[in-house]
């Protein structure tokens, strides 16, 4: 079994910059306190890791 993510948006991407609202898009993510269960990879890492102040790391499992 993979190692998975579930992801929570806690930031408005509201006068962000257009990247930071695209990785947003990438995450699967786009209204306000939306959770997304994400495969725990490098990339995925990067990417919560590029917009750390809009998301946050609810749980790890696997």
């Amino acid at each position: 079994m993979a190692k998975t993510i579930v992801v929570k948006q806690i930031g408005s991407p509201i006068r962000r910059p257009e990247k930071q609202r695209a990785t947003l898009i990438g995450l699967g993510l786009n209204k306000m306190h939306k959770t997304r269960e994400l495969e725990d990879t490098p990339s995925v890492r990067g990417m919560v890791n590029s917009i750390s102040h809009l998301v946050e790391i609810i749980e790890e499992r696997g």
